[in-house]
């Protein structure tokens, strides 16, 4: 996509008038329209303050770089690599300070990085190639070898998951997983605690998800914590004995 049209096409989806985003850039509402009708070539620093005007994401801001011609600004680090160290050890500490509850990390794309010795407790019973890497999160909660069979409310939770996920191959296949969830009138959204059976009770989870605000790594952008917390006190008791 060439510049003009991804810039155009960003800003709609954004829902930004020329102006708004003229005036939040820096630059004026016609050499913005310059731009996107393609009478303008940008400089580096006008595409970067576009993309932090429009929040994109890291990804997206290269991405809208690439559209422009220069080459992308924020690096994508594995994770494993020795630069991104202090990262990974941060993260054990708060998957370790969690603890007894349940915690991971997971990236873009849903995959499990790393997991606290709680989140054993979620998958029992599991089929062992759903926890074959890499582990997508959400086919493991939703898959029928999976969470599936002990999550109570599963209906509500699946949708609650569902109304999260962009539209893709993913979604469609997790749609074909679950049953189909009446929507009431009286409807206030699925944001419901996780009905978990276990052989030492039900569980009762809400979760958390906190991620790396200040980030300026794609691949430290994107990593999701999710962090599980007891709804009642029973389940407070259980999964601290």
């Amino acid at each position: 996509m060439e510049f003009p049209e991804a810039l155009r096409a960003v800003r709609r989806g954004r829902r930004l008038s020329q102006l708004e985003l003229a005036l939040r850039s820096g630059t004026t509402q016609r050499h913005l329209s310059f731009l996107e009708s393609g009478r303008s070539q940008p400089g580096r620093g006008l595409v970067v303050r576009l993309g932090e005007s429009m929040e994109l994401s890291l990804r997206e801001r290269n991405e809208l770089l690439l559209a422009a011609g220069f080459a992308p600004v924020y690096p994508r680090t594995s994770l494993d690599d020795p630069a991104l160290a202090h990262v990974h050890t941060a993260l054990r500490h708060l998957l370790t300070g969690h603890l007894p509850f349940p915690a991971i990390v997971v990236d873009a794309d849903h995959v499990l990085l790393l997991a606290n010795d709680a989140f054993g407790l979620l998958t029992e019973g599991v089929a062992p190639y759903l926890l074959e890497p890499p582990v997508n999160v959400l086919r493991l909660s939703l898959h029928p070898d999976g969470l599936a069979p002990r999550i109570l409310n599963l209906g509500h939770w699946a949708q609650h998951i569902l109304d999260r996920l962009a539209p893709g191959a993913l979604r469609d296949e997790l749609t074909g997983y679950v049953p189909a969830v009446e929507v009431r009138p009286d409807h206030l959204g699925f944001a419901a605690p996780l009905r978990l059976k276990t052989d030492q009770g039900e569980l009762r989870l809400t979760t958390t998800i906190t991620s790396f605000a200040t980030a300026l790594d794609v691949t430290v952008a994107e990593l999701k914590l999710e962090a599980f917390l007891p709804a009642d006190a029973a389940t407070a008791a259980l999964l601290a004995g």
